[in-house]
Formats: C-alpha cells, structure tokens, sequence
C-alpha cells in the first residue's frame, strides 16, 4: 500500500511537472510594454520570413472618378501642382464645384458590383502571392471594415459590405496570411484641402463642403495653423487614431499591420504597436506572429517599409518593399508594369533579405482588367518554377554580382523601384536555402554564363558539385575556374523572364 502511494504520488508529480512545462511553453513569451525597449524583445516572424511576396488591394471610393491617387484630396486643389488641379478640374466638370459636390458625395457612387474577393485571392494565390493586404482605411477617413465607432464606413455606405472581412476570409480560404493597411494618421492633416474655397473665379471665397458642420466626422474640425506636417500635433487626435486603429486590430486580428507613415504619435503609437503584438499573442496561443510596418528604420522592432523603394545591400533585419502594379487607385489609360519587371523587382529585393508587396489595380467596380489577369498569370508561372529559390529562402554573403552591384544604386523611399530599372545578363542575384546556392540572371543570357562570385580564386569561393536550371531536366555543362563558375549556356530556354540555377557544394560547404 505504502508502495502504492508512493507510486501514485510520483506520478502525479511527473503530471504536474509536464502540465506546468507545457503551460510555460504555451504562454506569452513576451509581454510588451509601449515602450522601445520593451519592442527590442520582438523577433521578426518566421512566416514573414519565408513569405517574400505579398499582394495588397490599395481600393476604396477614390476609385470612382478613375482618376487615380489622392482624388479627395485633389478635388480640393484649385491652386496646387498641376497634377493635383487637373483633379480640381476633372471634379469640377464632371461632378460640380466642391461647394456642392465634394467627396462626400463620392462615396456613394461607389458599389463595388463586380468584386469577387475569393476569386481574386485564388488569382493570387495561383501568383504565388504568400500573404495578402487589405486597405483598412486611406487618408480620406473612409473605413473599409464594419465600424461601431465611425458611421463613414462601407457596410453603412456604398457598397454596405464589409470589405475587410471579406477579404479576411477569403485569404483564409486559399491559406494566405493576412493584412491590414492604415493610412490614418496622415487623414488629419491631408484632408484640411477641404476646408479651404476657390481664390479666383465666380465661386471666389465659396467655402468647400468641407467647412459644413454636419460633416467634420469625415473631413476633421479644422488644424491649427502650426499643424501641417505629415502626422498632426494635435493629441486629441491621436488618441482618436488609437481607438480607431485599436478597433481594427481587435475585429480582425490581423498578422500583419502597415502603416502609411513613419512611426506614428510617440507614445501613442507605442501603445498601438503594444497591444497588436500582444493581443496577437493572445490569440496566437503565445506565439507572436504578429508583423507591423512603417517607414522607419526598426532595429528589428518591426519590419520596415520602404514605399517605391530598395535596399542597396543585404539588410540586417528584413524588410518589405511596398509598390504599385501602376498607380495606387485606379486611373484610366495607365501604364502596367511587366511580369518581368515585377519578377527582377522581386529577386532583387529578396536577396537583400526583403519582402515585395504590390498593389494589384482594381477598377471601381471590383475586379482587375484582362492585362493585369495575364500578368499574374504570367508571374505564376515563373514563381511555379523557380519559387524554391525564393520561398524559405536566406540572403547569402553576398546579394549579387553585375553592372548593377557596382554602379550607384537608389535606395531609401521612393528610390529603386518608382522607375524601371534596367539590367544586363550579367546582373545577377542570389539567394540561399538548405546549403544550396540559387543563381538568378535578371537578363536572359545571349552568351555562356560567368558567375564571377564563384571563381576558386574568390575570398568567398565553394567548390561546386552541380549546376541545375530551374525548371528544366537538361543536363547542365558548367566549369568552375579560378576566374568564374562558367555555365553553357542552355540549349533549350522555355523561360521568357529571369532564369533561375540551383547551384549545390561539395561536403556542403
């Protein structure tokens, strides 16, 4: 009997030993505090990581005039660069003077009747998009997600659907991470345009719409002269972006979080920031799987966003790229970028250990025109073939070789990738995974194929122990030398845009 209990009570100890073990395991690695010093424990995850490409829906009532970015603002800018008072103009003689008809007035006219967000999102997926951004809200202080605390949003107004949600959803059904973009934190001082009037014509001094009462819950109570910046000094409202944010992230749990800004509000962004990593926890069963970009460099605090832009190096911390297939809304008679442009913009910014989220162009209406369709499908293609070389995949020692590595590169916001950037067959990028080397040429070759990095006279070199081209069973021929790693150039290649190798070593060094 003694025996017995003994053993029982051994047992039981063994139980308890194992519940608290899996308890501690399970629980919040990390409580942040809304500080930066609380943020210097948070680690990139591991799914951001492998991810590498994105597809974002930058999508609202701004779409509507066809026009293109920054229409509810622009309608307002009688006097302002030409870009901005060709809007004014269109307005004008489209819709009426802003007086009268102001943006308001816009979003009713859009319904979004041909959205079909799984089949768009099954269109992405096939891309080879591995997570994907919904727009929350744009400057114009329009909510795209069912709102308790800001009637102007779209499931009370033009669509009445929750946009967010949808999108949720569907990006769940394909087994795509999903995001979130803000652009708030600018509406303050960006949308003041529509308290001012016309200085020159018949409707001289008429204030704008924006000067009504009844609608400074769109267009915001006037600023104070002094507050013009990009991110207002008014608290009040801060705190009004915190609650509108902190609602956001508590209906829809996303994993990711951008910001259209640097880091916003000081301490009050770092109570933001705070509670998204945190509530993620919450839900995540501890795990922090939570990502959160703006336009600030991060120290690994969060993941760093670069608008229109590039890294010129390998970066220490990873980092995300955010642009545009064309403009960001809708405008007619645009110019698209190629798939092969979007595919070298990606092998670029992944071998410098970043992340490419672009935005795919919806028409007001909801869906994307037949060139942009052939495109993705273009790009599918590509990432069907070569993607083992970028999914999962780690910045080597170095991130390329080529006239592209040695001439002065952009780099920062709006820098890189605003124009198309143009390389030889020499421009090379690499990328590594599972002790194997991936070698992509942003060119296709014309001549046999010199990888200069990989000469065994190189203070990097490997001794090679094969050479396979992605997506292809011909046999490769390839020679290392002292000067290069010289590949045949192959017999047969199907690929139109950026030729991809697997390159593997000898004891796998």
């Amino acid at each position: 009997m003694k025996i017995h209990r003994s053993f029982t009570g051994l047992l039981v100890l063994i139980i308890l030993f194992f519940n608290t073990a899996s308890a501690q395991k399970n629980k919040p690695q990390q409580n942040f505090k809304p500080s930066f010093e609380s943020f210097k424990a948070y680690r990139i995850p591991e799914w951001f990581r492998d991810a590498k490409f994105g597809i974002w829906s930058h999508w609202g009532p701004q779409a509507v005039p066809r026009q293109g970015d920054w229409y509810a603002r622009n309608l307002y800018m009688q006097n302002g660069p030409s870009w901005a008072s060709n809007t004014y103009k269109y307005h004008l003689q489209h819709y009426g003077h802003p007086s009268k008809f102001g943006y308001k007035d816009i979003i009713p006219l859009w319904k979004a009747e041909k959205w079909d967000a799984g089949q768009l999102m099954a269109l992405f997926k096939k891309a080879g998009a591995k997570y994907f951004v919904s727009m929350g809200t744009h400057h114009d202080n329009f909510f795209l997600w069912n709102s308790k605390i800001h009637k102007w949003n779209a499931v009370k107004m033009g669509p009445k659907k929750d946009i967010v949600g949808i999108w949720q959803k569907a990006a769940k059904k394909e087994g795509l991470r999903f995001g979130v973009s803000e652009h708030l934190a600018a509406s303050y001082t960006w949308f003041q345009a529509s308290r001012g009037a016309d200085t020159s014509g018949t409707l001289k001094g008429v204030p704008y719409d924006g000067n009504d009462p009844q609608y400074q819950d769109l267009y915001h109570t006037k600023a104070a002269p002094a507050d013009k910046g990009w991110l207002t000094k008014n608290t009040e409202w801060q705190k009004e972006w915190l609650a509108r944010i902190t609602e956001l992230v508590d209906n829809y749990h996303p994993d990711l979080l951008y910001s259209d800004c640097a880091f916003p509000f000081d301490s009050i962004g770092r109570q933001m920031v705070a509670h998204f990593y945190n509530s993620n926890m919450a839900v995540n069963k501890g795990r922090l799987e939570a990502v959160y970009n703006c336009k600030q460099a991060s120290q690994g605090m969060w993941a760093e966003d670069l608008e229109r832009g590039v890294m010129d190096s390998i970066a220490a911390f990873p980092w995300q790229t955010d642009t545009s297939i064309g403009d960001w809304f809708y405008r007619e008679g645009q110019k698209y970028k190629s798939a092969s442009e979007i595919i070298q913009m990606l092998v670029d910014i992944v071998s410098k250990n970043g992340n490419l989220l672009i935005n795919i162009v919806q028409t007001p209406e909801g869906d994307i025109e037949a060139d942009m369709i052939k495109t993705l499908d273009d790009i599918g293609k590509w990432t069907a073939i070569n993607g083992e070389g970028i999914y999962g995949s780690r910045p080597w020692k170095v991130y390329g070789e080529g006239p592209s590595t040695v001439q002065k590169q952009e780099k920062g916001q709006f820098a890189g990738v605003k124009d198309v950037r143009k390389y030889q067959p020499s421009d090379v990028r690499f990328t590594t995974k599972n002790g194997n080397l991936y070698a992509f040429l942003l060119e296709k070759p014309v001549t046999d194929i010199s990888l200069k990095t990989l000469g065994l006279s190189s203070a990097i070199a490997q001794k090679v122990k094969s050479v396979e081209m992605l997506g292809s069973t011909e046999k490769i021929s390839w020679t290392q030398n002292n000067d290069a790693l010289v590949i045949t150039q192959p017999v047969n290649i199907a690929i139109k845009h950026v030729m991809g190798f697997k390159i593997s070593f000898l004891q796998n060094e």
